[in-house]
């Protein structure tokens, strides 16, 4: 009896052992997770804090905040006046002039009898003027989808990804865009590592409504990254997104684990060198990877 007890024990760790590394190897089929619907900011909530980052100074957010108020389902008229006139200041700002004219532009269409206030700075002033007597020129464009309103037929960006990726991962995100009046010129992806921060924005290739972007493997860490992507007109604002700076996609990206049932000693017994072979030398093999790519490929 007793040369039976060790070689049962050294066979019931190497099940265990096993198990376990194929519960951990094994992909999750589950998508990349949006933020709770707790955590929605209202339209209003959004333009006050876009607002107050911009006078922080911290324009690129107040961008990234202002961007998702404008693309908030039921924003009523004045709401996207305000949100015009923010994005065109943050714009202004930072010198990206067809961006701040394409904002006034916007907020002009809406109400072409808007005035900034008196005390405004003679440099916004200035800028919205000169854009309203180029807009005014060229025949008011825009204007008339507002007189005379017409359907616009919806823009879908079509696009999955992973719940969760191993840290120091390089995750490819590709998709491609639904857009029936060929109003999209671009794509963007927005990242940031964790739940806090400013996101970082990059371009994406966008060809024939595809498009495709990468999160780079450095920002992969513990405990997620979090992304979301947009479509883009030719005057460089946002025309809908999949994920926003208040609700963005979250992907999990669980902390590796030290030590663990694989480097016990009772792994490596004759025994369970015989029963297993070379699956788990392939087991321990892919777990011990320090880098990873993720390719997301697009679902309906």
């Amino acid at each position: 009896m007793r040369s039976v007890w060790p070689r049962l024990a050294a066979t019931l760790a190497l099940t265990a052992a096993c198990h376990s590394a194929f519960v951990v190897a094994t992909p999750s089929l589950a998508f990349a997770q949006a933020a709770p619907k707790g955590d929605k900011a209202s339209v209003t909530s959004l333009i006050q804090r876009g607002s107050a980052l911009f006078d922080d100074a911290e324009y690129e957010e107040s961008i990234q905040t202002l961007s998702a108020a404008l693309l908030r389902p039921g924003t009523s008229k004045q709401e996207k006046i305000e949100i015009y006139r923010l994005l065109a200041y943050n714009y202004i700002v930072l010198k990206r002039v067809d961006e701040a004219d394409a904002a006034v532009r916007g907020l002009l269409v809406l109400d072409e009898t808007y005035t900034l206030p008196p005390t405004e700075s003679p440099r916004f002033k200035d800028f919205f003027k000169t854009t309203r007597e180029k807009w005014e020129a060229e025949g008011k464009p825009g204007r008339e989808t507002i007189d005379s309103p017409a359907a616009e037929k919806p823009i879908r960006i079509m696009h999955t990804s992973p719940a969760q990726v191993p840290p120091g991962t390089l995750i490819k995100l590709t998709g491609r865009v639904e857009d029936p009046d060929g109003r999209v010129r671009a794509m963007q992806l927005a990242y940031r590592t964790g739940a806090d921060g400013k996101f970082v924005l990059v371009p994406a290739s966008y060809t024939l409504g595809e498009f495709r972007a990468q999160i780079p493997s450095d920002a992969v860490k513990p405990p997620l990254v979090e992304y979301y992507l947009q479509a883009i007109d030719k005057g460089g604002l946002p025309l809908t997104s999949r994920g926003d700076a208040a609700t963005p996609l979250r992907i999990a990206v669980p902390a590796a684990q030290k030590g663990g049932v694989l480097s016990s000693p009772w792994f490596w017994v004759p025994v369970g060198l015989a029963v297993v072979g070379g699956g788990v030398a392939a087991t321990y093999f892919l777990l011990n990877q320090r880098t990873s790519t993720v390719t997301i490929r697009v679902t309906e």
